[in-house]
C-alpha cells in the first residue's frame, strides 16, 4: 500500500538536487545498500526514505516496509519506487521525532543518510527505540565523524553557517555512532568508509555503516 499526506519538511530545491545526485551515485552506493539491508526479515520501518532507492535492495524475507518520508517531492518519488519494489512498501508522511506508528511494532529499523538532517537526533533515536520490539535491530548508513582536528573544526564551522541552509538541513559534524550508543542501543558492528573512495576528502566524505540493537527497558533512556 502507498499513500501520501501532509508535509513535515519542505525543501523542494534541495529535494530535486538530492534526487539527481543520489541516482547518479547509485553505482557506488548500491552495493552498500545491499550490505546495509542484508538479512533483514519481518516488519521494517525506514526513517527518512528519501526517493526510495533502498526499496529495491530489501531481501524478500522482509514482510513489509513502512517508509517514513517528510519531504513532499522526495515522497512522490518514493511512492513510485514503492510500486516497483519486490517487497510491500507503505510510504507514509511523518517526522523522525514523532513517528506515526505504534510502539514495539517493528522487527528492525533503517536510517540511511538521515541522522545528519533530523532536527533533534536524540528525540529521533528515542522514537526509533520506541517503535522497535525488544531486541529489535537498527541498521544505519550515515555520514559524520572521522578526520583530523582541522576537518572537525571545518565541519563545526560549516554547520553553524551555510551548510544546513544549502543542503536541506544536513549537518556534517554530528557523530551518528556516538548518538546511537547514547540512546541505549548496543552497537554490534561499525564499518568506516570514505565516499567517494578516491579523490579529495570532503566534509561529508566519512561514512559509517553498521548494526545496533535495542537493549534494556525504555526507562533507561532519559526523556
Amino acid at each position: 500500500m502507498v499513500r501520501a499526506g501532509k508535509d513535515a519538511v519542505r525543501h523542494p530545491l534541495f529535494a530535486r538536487f538530492y534526487a539527481r545526485l543520489s541516482v547518479s551515485a547509485e553505482p557506488m552506493v548500491g552495493p552498500l545498500r545491499d550490505e546495509l539491508l542484508a538479512g533483514l526479515s519481518g516488519r521494517v520501518i525506514e526513517i527518512g526514505a528519501g526517493n526510495g532507492l533502498n526499496f529495491a535492495h530489501y531481501p524478500r524475507t522482509v514482510a513489509e516496509v513502512v517508509a517514513i518520508e517528510p519531504e513532499r517531492s522526495l515522497r512522490k518519488l518514493a511512492l513510485e519506487a514503492a510500486l516497483r519494489a519486490d517487497v510491500p512498501v507503505d510510504v507514509v508522511p511523518g517526522a523522525a521525532e514523532a513517528l506515526p506508528v505504534k510502539s514495539e511494532a517493528f522487527d528492525a529499523a533503517v536510517v540511511s543518510l538521515v541522522l545528519c538532517s533530523v532536527r533533534d537526533v536524540e528525540r529521533a533515536l528515542r522514537e526509533i527505540r520506541r517503535v522497535l520490539r525488544p531486541g529489535g535491530e537498527l541498521r544505519f548508513f550515515e555520514h559524520g565523524g572521522g578526520g583530523g582536528r582541522v576537518m572537525r573544526t571545518t565541519r563545526r564551522a560549516l554547520d553553524h553557517t551555510a551548510w544546513p541552509l544549502l543542503f536541506g538541513g544536513c549537518h556534517v559534524s554530528r557523530d551518528p555512532v556516538g548518538a546511537i550508543g547514547a540512546a541505549a542501543f548496543e552497537i554490534e558492528s561499525v564499518k568506516e568508509l570514505s565516499l567517494p573512495p578516491r579523490g579529495p576528502r570532503l566534509p561529508n566524505s566519512h561514512h559509517v555503516l553498521g548494526r545496533a540493537r535495542r537493549s534494556g527497558p525504555d526507562e533507561e533512556v532519559a526523556g
